[in-house]
């Protein structure tokens, strides 16, 4: 089932240059959360969180705890990389800063809503003051193979007011 909402709450970041990421932190307020089993991944759940400030997924199986976190974070200096790679635990993660004209931001926020919108594995938040102020976090998962199983997910994090789109892609091998 996917979930669209429209969020009661004011943006807590609002360009891309106040996003942080971080690996390891506790569950921060979620505005919603979306459970989701990890078919064959032996006790297998991704949790994507919805934000007052962006994003935070929690993937729990057997032998992995990972929290990611991409938001404005209170005394945390404010730091997107461009990408992330940990050999030793398979995970990977990529951010894009898009800056785009109004009505680019307006084409590609209706095309997540419609796109997202009868996906079970997707979590879609429409922030107040504009249609196209949106979080959309949308994960995957991969068949089991020779070298585990990988899970993924991509998110979006639509900024009309500053000319922004952040777009970031994990992606963790289970083995």
């Amino acid at each position: 089932m996917t979930v669209l909402i429209t969020i009661d709450a004011p943006y807590a970041d609002t360009t891309a240059a106040d996003l942080s990421f971080a690996l390891g932190l506790p569950e921060q307020p979620a505005l919603h959360v979306l459970d989701l089993d990890v078919p064959g991944v032996p006790d297998g759940a991704l949790r994507l969180r919805l934000l007052g400030a962006s994003h935070q997924v929690v993937l729990r199986a057997a032998a992995t705890e990972l929290v990611e976190t991409v938001a404005c974070l209170p005394g945390r200096a404010p730091e997107l990389p461009s990408t992330v790679h940990e050999r030793a635990t398979g995970y990977r993660f990529a951010a894009t800063v898009h800056r785009l004209h109004p009505d680019e931001i307006s084409a590609r926020a209706a095309v997540l809503r419609r796109a997202l919108a009868a996906d079970p594995y997707a979590l879609v938040g429409v922030f107040p003051g504009s249609a196209d102020a949106i979080t959309a976090l949308h994960a995957r998962v991969g068949a089991p193979g020779p070298d585990g199983t990988e899970v993924g997910w991509r998110t979006w994090h639509a900024y009309p007011q500053s000319g922004e789109m952040v777009e970031t892609e994990t992606a963790v091998m289970l083995r």
